[in-house]
């Protein structure tokens, strides 16, 4: 074995790399959740022109 192993760097690029992953998840559902919202406001709405007097 070339270098003593460092258990604490170890844990941290773990740590590191499962929180790069959730903010991407997070980033990916932010992006999905505006183009929705977009989608819907910029969609016709449907709305009674014709109201009964």
């Amino acid at each position: 074995m070339a270098f003593k192993p460092n258990y604490n760097q170890q844990r941290a690029e773990r740590d590191r790399a499962k929180r790069a992953k959730r903010e991407e998840k997070l980033k990916l559902q932010q992006e999905r959740t505006a183009q929705r919202k977009v989608g819907e406001d910029g969609a016709p709405v449907a709305e009674d022109d014709e109201t009964p007097a």
